[in-house]
């Protein structure tokens, strides 16, 4: 049953994606809003009520309608479950903007490759080359599809069915939107948010980087993460970033971010971390970085979908 949800789930998306803006995901960004404006006291105790309210206000009945139709009406089950999945994923949400982006910069035009990444990450990309762009579309895709996809597959897969999806989305957004906004920014309240969702993506952000590791180049992209995945400020993003982009043979992130988390040196030593960029395996990002990028997420999904099809046939032969 679990193969089939995601399987129906998938392809619903792909002729009918879930909008930034629909009404559930409006519902829960307009109850995090008020569970923060109620709770925030400047205490990081505060953070952590209100993160443990919301997840029972929206864990607790996914779970309970789940429990009850598995024993009295499988087929309802199985429905619920595919409308859950349906919800969590977003393989589709954001792939307007990358294809814009790609279809902009081979027509050589920059400035609405701007424009798209511009709306897409809600950064300045005012003065960004077509090799930046390219870096940060490919940089944000493998995130999104992390996030948005392989992540909800693995909470799915676990015992907690639909809850376990709804756990890792809902997690993900209040890691952001407590933490990231300006006025949340220097706020105690987001730090048990961001904290708990580190622990909660640990194992599936490893698990989506081996699978960018065994659909492409493999001893690039483990050499990758050994050598330059704790190189990024985000931890979580160095292992999935630093292998996909060996995976594909493309140099992603910058010297400035892979110099944050390291020791404090000396100028000259300084000097030495401006060019580690050059020490990165994998060419500059181009425009062919793009469908590269397109390639090893399908890859890595078509082989998610089937270990999930293998151990599904285990399952019921056992």
């Amino acid at each position: 049953m679990t193969f089939l949800s995601i399987l129906c789930a998938l392809l619903i998306e792909q002729f009918k994606p879930m909008r930034a803006n629909n009404p559930v995901y409006a519902e829960v960004k307009s109850l995090a809003s008020r569970i923060e404006a109620w709770c925030n006291a400047g205490h990081p105790r505060h953070g952590r009520f209100g993160w443990l309210v919301i997840m029972g206000l929206l864990l607790v009945p996914t779970f309970a309608i789940n429990w009850f139709l598995a024993r009295f009406n499988p087929l309802a089950e199985l429905l619920w479950n595919i409308l859950i999945v349906y919800l969590t994923l977003g393989f589709r949400r954001y792939s307007h903007y990358f294809t814009s982006i790609q279809i902009a910069l081979l027509a050589g035009d920059e400035t609405t490759a701007r424009a798209r990444l511009a709306e897409w990450t809600k950064q300045d990309t005012v003065g960004m080359e077509a090799p930046e762009i390219v870096r940060v579309a490919v940089e944000t895709a493998l995130l999104a599809s992390h996030r948005n996809v392989f992540g909800v597959f693995f909470w799915f897969l676990l015992p907690f069915g639909p809850a376990g999806a709804v756990l890792y989305r809902v997690a993900e957004y209040l890691a952001r939107a407590w933490n990231e906004p300006d006025h949340m920014r220097n706020e105690a309240f987001g730090n048990f948010a961001a904290k708990a969702f580190y622990w909660i993506d640990w194992i599936p952000a490893r698990l989506t980087a081996i699978a960018f590791a065994i659909v492409g180049n493999f001893e690039d992209a483990v050499y990758a993460w050994r050598n330059f995945a704790d190189r990024w400020q985000d931890e979580t993003a160095g292992v999935i970033l630093s292998t996909g982009g060996g995976a594909m043979g493309v140099r992603l992130g910058n010297s400035a971010e892979k110099a944050v988390n390291m020791p404090s040196v000396e100028v000259s030593m300084l000097d030495m971390i401006a060019g580690e960029a050059e020490m990165l395996p994998g060419e500059e990002p181009s425009v062919r970085a793009l469908q590269s990028t397109v390639g090893l997420v399908w890859r890595a999904l078509l082989l998610w979908m089937l270990m999930l099809l293998l151990l599904s046939i285990a399952v019921w032969l056992g």
